[in-house]
């Protein structure tokens, strides 16, 4: 399988495949590396609606960034609804309220996008992620906050700039406005959590 190791959304972790049958995300890229096996092989057409049926419209570069997107945006709300629970700075509050809305927003958008490509996405965080979730949530008051913060604006960064490479790179028409669509979002992500780590110090 193809991997892709850049970081979306916000989170610093690199996307590594695990053997685990429980994970969504390798269940996720599974699928859809059977569902391009199968239309490089052997496409046929629906003679109903005179499509491909059952085949994968994207390569699988874009369709492993579709994955990672997915599974990176769901986390980025599970976390959100955690800083809700467990910060007490209202800053970071109402910094988790916004990525619980955008994430949700722009993650509605992207499912909407992968049934029009035929990609799976994945249908829970992957253990990568809940691991993150989980290590996070042991944590309490500012060590918290600190940790939450530092980790969006380190992510951002990295997500910034891989949206703006695959915004230049992928053969996809509408993956690529999408993207576009996406990044002005994400950049003012990035402002705001810088700003919220300097007052954290």
């Amino acid at each position: 399988m193809k991997k892709i190791s850049f970081v979306l959304f916000a989170l610093p972790i690199a996307f590594a495949c695990n053997n685990s049958s429980s994970d969504s995300v390798q269940k996720a890229d599974s699928s859809n590396e059977s569902k391009m096996d199968t239309s490089a092989s052997s496409m046929k057409p629906d003679t109903t609606n005179n499509k491909m049926s059952a085949t994968i419209s994207v390569d699988q570069s874009t369709s492993d960034f579709m994955v990672k997107v997915a599974d990176v945006g769901m986390t980025e709300v599970k976390l959100g609804q955690l800083v809700q629970d467990k910060s007490t700075n209202q800053r970071v509050k109402d910094f988790g309220a916004m990525m619980i809305k955008d994430h949700t927003a722009a993650g509605d958008e992207l499912k909407g996008l992968a049934g029009q490509k035929n990609v799976t996405l994945p249908t829970t965080i992957g253990d990568d992620h809940q691991k993150k979730y989980d290590d996070l949530n042991k944590k309490s008051g500012k060590d918290f906050d600190k940790a939450y913060i530092n980790a969006m604006v380190d992510g951002h960064q990295a997500t910034v700039s891989d949206f703006e490479k695959t915004s230049k790179n992928t053969k996809d028409a509408d993956v690529k406005a999408w993207v576009d669509k996406t990044l002005p979002t994400l950049k003012m992500h990035l402002d705001s959590a810088k700003a919220i780590q300097k007052s954290l110090k």
